[in-house]
């Protein structure tokens, strides 16, 4: 099962930029999550922050018991064990066939047998649909095979916490479909915590149990997908509907005197009255049941009474008999 990250507090900046700040949320143990946010709000920062890459001038990130950000550098490189990352380009070796890209963690990190080396990779091969490709370089493949071989990667060290930055990135709609299946036919194989930065409103509306989103130097929000979804908090609003209209400009935010210039410039309605929630994804025949969306489900029923009324309709909805019962 995976485990719980506990963010609390978390701020910060580069020189005198401040990134985010004051970040507090809680990734649930073997749930998938999505952190959204427009282009520039720091979600890679966010990522790399929670492994320990960077290192925030406050706050915390408890993983087991040790902080990412202050404990002993041992500790954090012993903890770091427990993630695997799938970077937005797969950052695979160029010169190295995708059997050796993958392999290469457990090669690094491991002094397994070499027979066992290649039954891990390739059950991880397999897992990703990538059966008879290993032999091929990257430059020989697509890119969303990249991206498979890229998780793939992540896979190798049975990670219990996996953060995906940007799976999306450069696929076309019927890839990312695809890949969406693929992460939640993968959390109900290992009952992974999974965190993935995006900003693709598909994998958003279909993949996730929880998501957030970063905005403006702060977490505009973050718990269940349908408190997020049914929001109509202006820049949330803006982010889903893909609208010029609202606080999010082309560098990132627009002043006041703009916004109050394109609200009486603007003559065209904004959307009125809850948005559909599209059911989650479940996962592809023959896959396990997710025990994390079973989880979810008790812990989320638990916290109704709390929950503004549009999400607390949607949830109800979700788990309503005709909507499939167990869906999460």
């Amino acid at each position: 099962m995976g485990i719980e990250v506990v963010v609390e507090g978390l701020t910060k900046s580069f020189g005198k930029q401040n990134i985010w700040q004051d970040v507090s949320l809680t990734l649930p143990a073997g749930e998938v999550s999505v952190m959204l946010g427009p282009s520039g709000t720091g979600k890679t920062v966010f990522l790399k922050s929670i492994i320990g890459l960077l290192k925030p001038e406050q706050g915390r990130v408890l993983i087991n018991g040790v902080d990412m950000v202050n404990s002993p550098e041992r500790d954090i490189m012993e903890t770091r064990k427990l993630f695997g990352l799938m970077f937005q380009d797969g950052a695979l070796f160029g010169s190295m066939s995708l059997f050796d890209n993958i392999a290469f963690p457990l090669r690094e990190h491991t002094r397994k047998k070499e027979s066992e080396i290649r039954r891990i990779v390739m059950e991880r091969i397999d897992i990703v649909g990538l059966l008879g490709a290993e032999g091929k370089l990257p430059g020989e493949i697509s890119g969303g095979m990249r991206k498979r071989a890229g998780l793939a990667r992540a896979l190798v060290l049975d990670p219990q916490i996996i953060l995906c930055d940007e799976p999306d990135s450069g696929l076309d709609p019927v890839r990312t479909a695809y890949l969406s299946q693929l992460l939640i036919d993968l959390n109900a194989q290992i009952d992974a915590t999974m965190l993935i930065v995006t900003h693709n409103l598909d994998i958003a509306a279909t993949v996730p149990d929880n998501m957030g989103m970063l905005f403006c130097r702060n977490l505009v929000t973050f718990g269940p997908r349908e408190v997020l979804l049914t929001s109509d908090t202006p820049v949330v609003s803006q982010f889903l509907a893909g609208r010029r209209e609202g606080p999010i400009g082309m560098s990132e935010e627009k002043d006041a005197a703009t916004l109050a210039a394109e609200q009486q410039a603007d003559t065209a309605p904004l959307p009125t009255g809850p948005r559909t929630v599209v059911p989650q994804l479940e996962p592809s025949p023959g896959m396990p049941v997710r025990q994390g969306a079973l989880r979810r489900r008790e812990r989320v029923m638990s916290m109704l009474g709390q929950l503004p009324e549009a999400a607390r309709t949607a949830i109800l909805d979700s788990y309503a008999p005709a909507a499939g019962g167990a869906r999460a």
